[in-house]
Order: C-alpha cells, then sequence, then structure tokens
C-alpha cells in the first residue's frame, strides 16, 4: 500500500505503535480502516471525475461510507470501525 518513494502517509502509526502493546490490535484495525478510508477518497475523486456527472451518485456513497468511518474512529467503536473496514474493502 505504500509507493516505491516510501511515502506511507500512516508511517507514524508503524512508528509508534508496538506489537506487545495490549491495545495491538484494535491499533492493527485503526491503520487498516484508515488505509481504506484513504484508498477510497482516491475513488471518491475518481468518480467524481466522471463526466456528465454519472458517477455522482456513486461518489455520494461512498463519501458517506467514509464520513461513517471517521465516525467510528472518532468514537472508538471497534464493531464499527470492523462493519466499515468491511465495507470500505469492497468499495471499487
Amino acid at each position: 500500500m505504500t509507493s516505491a518513494t516510501g511515502n506511507d502517509p500512516l508511517d507514524f502509526l508503524s512508528n509508534s505503535v508496538s506489537g506487545n502493546s495490549p491495545g495491538g490490535s484494535q491499533a492493527d484495525l485503526i491503520q487498516l480502516l484508515l488505509y481504506e478510508i484513504i484508498r477510497v477518497k482516491e475513488l471518491i475523486k475518481y468518480y467524481e471525475c466522471i463526466p456528465n456527472g454519472a458517477g455522482q451518485l456513486g461518489a455520494s456513497i461512498l463519501h458517506e461510507l467514509v464520513n461513517e468511518a471517521y465516525q467510528s474512529l472518532v468514537n472508538y467503536d471497534t464493531e464499527l470501525m470492523r462493519k466499515y473496514y468491511d465495507l470500505l474493502q469492497n468499495c471499487d
């Protein structure tokens, strides 16, 4: 998921999260969800660029999913984080 230049937008998480920490699995879920959010935000840009507004419905649905996924992170609701991670993974 990182680019060839090594620019990882979530590198700060890798450097600050220890695999031996008690919250390690939650931290992994957070990082995975953040990666999916970033990926889907790129998809939203693609949908918005489809001519004649043909991608606007898809873009708005994806935008709502991203907003709800962010909300699950803010509320630290791990059940919702898993749900939105699964949902975002299937977005294309």
